[in-house]
Formats: C-alpha cells, structure tokens, sequence
C-alpha cells in the first residue's frame, strides 16, 4: 500500500499528512494567510502531485498565502522533485505572497537556490539556514503586532 494523506479541519488550522518509506511530509494551515510545509527525509516523489493539489485547494478556498518551508530534516530530492516544485511556485506566483525555506544542509540550500531560480520567485522567495530566523518570521507572520 503506497503513502496514505491523513487530514482533519479544524478551525482555524487545517493540517494534512504524508507519510512515506523516505520522506514525511506534512501541510499545516495556521492562519488564513500563513501555511507551513514540514518534510523530512529523502523525497523522491512517492506522494506525487497531491501535496500540491492540497495547496491548490487551499488557495482555492481561502486565497493567497504565505508559505514557510521547513526542509531542515531533509537529506535529499530528487531533480524531478525539484523541478515539480518549482513549476508549481512558478504557476502560483500571484496567491503566494511570500515563500521561506529553511533549509537544514549544503545540499538542500543549493537545491533550494535552483527552485527558486526556475520558479522565478527572487523577489518573493528567502532562503535560510538559520532556524531561529524562520521561527522569528514564521511568529511575525502568525502575529504581525509582535515585534519580532
């Protein structure tokens, strides 16, 4: 049995789950405008298109979002990965209102820095490998009162 997505609504977070035999991933809607992506592992495509159909759906039904990437667990994509990604932030542009990548290797920032090249998301798209700076903007984005 391949990778099963587990979700529940609830108001106002929604989360949806991935689990795989190389990576882990999973969808959390915080707020209406702030959305994060954790994975972890080797991603090489066993959940397909639907973590991207599930952002689809959420952009359909609540509008343009932040997204924050957590990839700080991740220890490899595959170039077809990659290049998925980055069709899809190319193709979501509009609703993403700003992306941020935290990223835990040399490898993934680079992997990163070329999806981000292909999305053509230069102005839209940080990348980090400082995780207090991700939780720092991740707080702001939840609470923008708050000073970070």
């Amino acid at each position: 049995m391949g990778p099963m997505p587990t979700g529940h609504a609830a108001a106002p977070q929604r989360e949806v789950r991935y689990e795989g035999v190389h990576c882990d991933l999973s969808l959390h809607r915080l707020s209406k405008d702030v959305v994060l992506l954790r994975i972890s592992g080797t991603d090489v495509g066993e959940f397909g298109e639907a973590p991207m159909a599930a952002l689809d759906e959420w952009i359909a039904e609540g509008g343009p979002f932040r997204l924050f990437i957590d990839a700080r667990n991740v220890r490899g994509a595959s170039i077809a990965v990659s290049e998925d990604w980055a069709a899809w932030l190319r193709a979501n542009r509009r609703p993403l209102r700003s992306v941020m990548m935290l990223t835990g290797s040399r490898l993934i920032h680079v992997t990163a820095e070329f999806v981000r090249r292909f999305s053509a998301l230069h102005g839209t798209m940080r990348i980090t490998a400082d995780a207090l700076v991700f939780e720092a903007a991740l707080s702001y984005a939840l609470n923008p009162r708050r000073q970070p």
